[in-house]
C-alpha cells in the first residue's frame, strides 16, 4: 500500500512538474515572439524616418496617410490660428501642462492637417488662463513628423468644447470647423520657439520588457526542473545509498 501511494505521488508530481515547466517555457517563448514583432515594427519606423520629407502636395495625394506615420514632411500652410486647442494634462518632460493643436490649411491643395506644435505649462494658479503662443499669419512653413491623432483621455462630458479639451476626435472636429482634415497628424519637430517647447519622447515600444519577462519566465522554468530533480532524483538517490550502507 505504502509503494502504491508512493508511486502515485511520483507520478502526480512528474505531471505537475511537466505541465508548470512546458507553461513557463512557453510563456518565455511568447515574450520572445512579442519582443522580435516589436523590434520588427520599430525596425519599420526607423527606414520611415529615413525617406525623404513628403511636401504638402505629396501629403494631399496620399490616399492612405496611415501608411506614411513616422515618416517625416516639410509643409507649407496657413494656420487657422482661430481654431487653436489647448489639450490638457499632457505632460513634457516631467511637467503638467497643454498641447497646443493648430490645424494647417495646405498651400495650394486647401486641405488641412492638424499639428501638434508644441507644449506649454498651465498656470496652477488659474486654470483657465493660457500662456500666449505665437502663431504667425501668412504662409508659414512646418516641419515634423506624421502621426497619429493625439491620444485620448478619460473625459467627463461636456468637457469636449472650448479651447481647454481633455481630448480632440478629428472626426468631430472636421466638423466643428468645417476644414478638411486629413486623418492623421503632424508632430512639429525643431527647436523651442513660438512660446512652445517641442522635447518630444521617443517612441518606447516597450521591448526590453519582454526581455525581463522571458528571463523571468525560463528562469522559473529553469527552478521547476531543478527541484524536480532534486527532490524525485537525487534526494532518493542518496536515501538508498544511505540505506545500503547501513544495511
Amino acid at each position: 500500500m505504502t509503494s502504491s501511494l508512493h508511486h502515485s505521488r511520483f507520478w502526480l508530481l512528474t505531471l505537475a512538474a511537466l505541465v508548470v515547466a512546458g507553461s513557463t517555457f512557453s510563456l518565455g517563448q511568447w515574450q520572445l515572439r512579442r519582443a522580435a514583432q516589436k523590434e520588427a515594427v520599430q525596425a519599420a519606423i526607423d527606414i520611415k524616418k529615413g525617406l525623404p520629407a513628403l511636401d504638402e502636395r505629396v501629403v494631399s495625394a496620399t490616399t492612405n496617410m496611415a501608411d506614411e506615420l513616422h515618416r517625416k514632411a516639410v509643409l507649407q500652410g496657413v494656420w487657422a490660428a482661430a481654431r487653436t486647442v489647448y489639450l490638457d494634462n499632457r505632460p513634457m518632460n516631467g511637467r503638467t501642462g497643454f498641447w497646443v493643436m493648430t490645424p494647417l490649411v495646405l498651400k495650394e491643395t486647401g486641405q488641412a492637417i492638424l499639428v501638434q506644435r508644441g507644449w506649454v505649462p498651465r498656470d496652477f494658479n488659474n486654470r483657465i488662463h493660457l500662456v500666449e503662443v505665437a502663431t504667425p499669419a501668412g504662409l508659414v512653413v512646418v516641419e515634423g513628423r506624421i502621426a497619429p491623432p493625439p491620444s485620448k483621455l478619460y473625459a467627463f462630458k461636456g468637457e469636449e468644447a472650448g479651447p481647454i479639451r481633455q481630448n480632440l476626435d478629428l472626426d468631430e472636429f472636421r466638423l466643428e470647423t468645417g476644414l478638411p482634415l486629413l486623418a492623421v497628424s503632424l508632430l512639429q519637430i525643431g527647436a523651442a520657439s513660438e512660446g512652445l517647447l517641442r522635447d518630444w519622447p521617443a517612441p518606447n515600444l516597450g521591448v526590453d520588457k519582454h526581455y525581463g519577462y522571458a528571463f523571468q519566465w525560463f528562469g522559473l522554468c529553469a527552478l521547476v526542473v531543478m527541484l524536480y530533480v532534486w527532490f524525485q532524483m537525487i534526494v532518493p538517490y542518496r536515501a538508498s545509498l544511505r540505506a545500503q550502507g547501513r544495511d
